[in-house]
C-alpha cells in the first residue's frame, strides 16, 4: 500500500499538473471505485483544482465550490499520468481524470477491488474520511508519547493504526522499528523513556529520508514505480537476506496477508520471534536463536 514517502510524492507530481487547472470529467470503468451518491460525478466536472492534500493515506483534490475528490489507493491501486483523453482498457483501469493538459488514470492489479473514490461536499465531510491518526512530521515528542502510550499494543499495530499514527504501513513501520532498533511485537506498555525518544526520532527521520529520496529519484517525472518493496530497504521485503547493518539473516513473522520483517539481531537481542503459523507446526522444535536456526537448516 503507497505510503506517506508514497503519497506525498504523488501529490507533488500531481500538484504541478492540475493545480489551477479545471477537472473536465471523471469517467468511472468500475462503478464500485465510487463509494458516495452525492455530489454525483457530473457535479465536479468542469471544476478548477485549488491545492492537493493528503488525509492519512488519502489523496485529496481540492476543488472549486467547496467540493473535494478523495482517492484512497488501498492495497494495489496505482495512478498514471496519460495523454489527454486516453482510452481505459483492461481489466485493471478503474477510472479516468480528464484534463486539457492530461488524464490521470487508476488502475488496481489483482482480482480485489479495494481502491476507492469519495466524492464530498464540505470541510465536515471531508474530515469525516479522516482516521484521526497523528500526522508525525509535524508533531512535537509529547503528542507522539501521548499517542503511543494511549492504548496498549505491540509497536508493529500501533505504528500501523491509521486512528493512531497517520500515513504508516505495513513497509515503512518495518523501516522505522529496524531503525529504532526496536522489536515488532515490543508492547508500548513497557517502553521506557529513552526507547520512546529513538522510536519518534526514526519515525521522523525513516519517513522523512524517504519522501525526499523518492521525490529526488522522481524529479519532474510522474512516480511509476511505487512499490512497498525496494532494494535499498533495511529489512522490509528482505527476507533471508543479510541485514545492511550486523550482516545477520533478515527474519519474518507471516501474518493474514502481510509479513513484518525485522533483523533478530539489531532489534531482539538475537531471539527469534515466533511466526504463528510455523511456530505451531513445529512446537518445542521451533528455533529460538539463529544460531538454532541454522542448525535446523542444517
Amino acid at each position: 500500500m503507497p505510503e506517506l514517502p508514497d503519497i506525498e510524492t504523488y501529490i507533488a507530481a500531481l500538484r504541478s499538473r492540475t493545480a489551477g487547472r479545471k477537472l473536465e470529467g471523471i469517467r468511472l470503468a468500475n462503478p464500485f471505485l465510487l463509494r458516495t451518491v452525492s455530489p454525483a460525478p457530473g457535479e465536479v466536472a468542469g471544476k478548477a483544482v485549488r491545492d492537493l492534500q493528503r488525509i492519512g493515506k488519502r489523496i485529496v483534490f481540492v476543488l472549486e465550490d467547496d467540493l473535494f475528490a478523495v482517492l484512497h489507493l488501498m492495497i494495489a491501486g496505482r495512478l498514471h499520468w496519460k495523454s489527454p483523453g486516453v482510452r481505459l482498457a483492461g481489466k485493471q483501469s478503474l477510472a479516468a481524470f480528464d484534463f486539457t493538459e492530461g488524464t490521470l488514470t487508476l488502475t488496481e492489479a489483482g482480482s480485489k477491488r479495494r481502491a476507492a473514490l469519495h466524492l464530498v461536499r464540505g470541510e465536515q465531510a471531508l474530515q469525516n474520511l479522516n482516521p484521526g491518526g497523528l500526522e508525525v512530521m509535524t508533531a512535537t515528542f509529547d503528542q507522539f508519547r501521548e499517542t503511543l502510550l494511549g492504548e496498549n499494543h505491540t509497536l508493529k499495530r500501533s505504528l500501523t493504526d491509521p486512528r493512531l499514527f497517520s500515513g504508516i504501513g505495513n513497509s515503512f513501520s518495518d523501516e522505522i522499528l529496524h531503525c529504532a532498533r526496536l522489536s515488532p511485537v515490543r508492547w508500548t506498555s513497557r517502553l521506557t523513556d529513552e526507547e520512546i525518544e529513538r522510536l519518534f526520532s526514526a519515525v521522523r527521520g525513516v519517513l522523512r529520508d524517504w519522501t525526499e529520496r523518492l521525490m529526488r529519484e522522481n524529479g519532474d517525472g510522474f512516480p511509476e514505480k511505487v512499490t512497498a518493496f525496494r532494494p535499498e530497504m533495511a529489512v522490509h521485503g528482505r527476507y533471508g537476506l543479510p541485514c545492511p547493518d550486523c550482516g545477520s539473516p533478515v527474519q519474518r513473522i507471516v501474518y493474514s496477508e502481510n509479513e513484518c520483517n525485522y533483523c533478530p539481531t539489531c532489534q531482539n537481542e538475537g531471539r527469534l520471534l515466533a511466526d504463528r503459523g510455523l511456530s505451531r507446526l513445529l512446537g518445542k522444535d521451533w528455533p529460538r536463536t539463529l544460531t538454532e536456526l541454522e542448525e535446523l537448516y542444517r
